[in-house]
């Protein structure tokens, strides 16, 4: 349940990139964002600093987006997103008594304090990679701002609408439309079966490790 309360906006930022492009998209993930965070406080009288920060960088950069009509502004969002994530799970191993991962899992596992430092590293590593990841996929993996930039060029204009190719150009610029349209694609894709895929892996990953060393309840003896 948490899992998909987490992935909610990223979820409903996909179905509606499908219906709507890009722009309809980035505002419905704001919203869902939103949402996420106010059923979170009416539900628990308390807000997950991560929750609050990804609205936040969600408003600026998704805010940008729109008003700019440029989607690279929340391209980059889930990479800022990670490293802030990282940036914390960094932190909580030279500030406070134990590190973040330990605050979060603690409570329903037990492991020697090495191990969760440890874990809390690989955390902070993990989320480093997934907004390099990104940026990988934003600017080589699908090429989609080496194409926006080329339709940008060969149109004369500041911005240009993907949804709107059909519409707006015909020709040599449509084709070129067409292609930066299906490599934003590719990064929508990404941005859900990707980062979600490599998340879970992850996870699964960690609960084998820690299977190593989960300190087994001593047994005691019955006698009749």
């Amino acid at each position: 349940m948490k899992l998909l309360i987490d992935f909610f906006p990223i979820l409903l930022f996909f179905i509606a990139y499908k219906l709507a492009g890009i722009y309809v998209a980035t505002g419905t993930a704001i919203a869902a964002s939103a949402v996420q965070v106010g059923w979170s406080w009416w539900r628990h009288r308390r807000v997950e600093k991560m929750h609050l920060a990804t609205l936040g960088l969600l408003v600026v950069f998704g805010g940008l987006t729109i008003a700019l009509q440029d989607p690279i502004f929340v391209m980059w969002k889930p990479t800022l997103v990670n490293w802030l994530f990282a940036t914390a799970f960094l932190a909580s191993q030279f500030v406070g008594e134990r590190p973040l991962i330990q605050r979060m899992m603690g409570h329903a596992i037990e492991i020697p304090a090495p191990i969760w430092r440890r874990l809390n590293l690989l955390w902070t590593l993990f989320f480093v990679f997934l907004g390099l990841a990104n940026l990988f996929v934003v600017y080589i993996g699908s090429g989609f701002f080496a194409a926006q930039q080329t339709l940008i060029g060969a149109s004369g204009q500041d911005a240009v609408d993907l949804t709107k190719c059909a519409t707006s150009y015909s020709g040599h610029l449509l084709e070129l439309c067409n292609d930066a349209q299906a490599r934003e694609e590719t990064w929508v894709n990404f941005k859900l079966f990707g980062m979600m895929g490599m998340t879970i892996l992850f996870v699964i990953a960690q609960a084998f490790y820690l299977a190593r060393h989960v300190k087994e309840e001593p047994q005691t003896l019955e006698t009749d």
